[in-house]
């Protein structure tokens, strides 16, 4: 079992930088694929980027990639969503996931654990 708890949402201006952490609990953290999904208003949940367990490996969005980068700390249990270049269109509850072991998908689908979500909003 593995618990996930977001933070460092907020709300900044476009162009701003952001950037959020995800917590977990349980000893085998590194076993796991480590996702960052978003999900604005009325709109389905979607894929953002995903860490492979040693945080070797990362796979963005297209509309993220070059804006955003995710990494890992395996050490203190913790993976994070660098954003940078905000847009307004990122604006949106943001959520870790985790997969035990390797995979490359932004299905969400295929994720395990989900954390409960922080608010991000970019203002125009």
């Amino acid at each position: 079992q593995v618990q996930l708890v977001e933070s460092g949402g907020g709300l900044v201006e476009a162009g701003g930088s952001l950037r959020l952490s995800c917590a977990a609990s349980g000893r085998t953290f590194s076993s796991y694929t480590m996702g960052w999904f978003r999900q604005a208003p009325g709109k389905e949940r979607e894929f953002v980027t995903t860490i492979s367990p040693s945080g070797t490996r990362t796979f963005y969005a297209v509309s993220v990639k070059g804006r955003f980068t995710g990494s890992r700390d395996n050490a203190k249990n913790t993976v994070f969503l660098q954003m940078n270049s905000l847009k307004p269109e990122d604006t949106a509850v943001y959520y870790c996931a985790a997969k035990q072991g390797m995979t490359t998908s932004g299905n969400s689908g295929y994720y395990d654990y989900w954390g409960q979500g922080t608010q991000v909003t970019v203002s125009s």
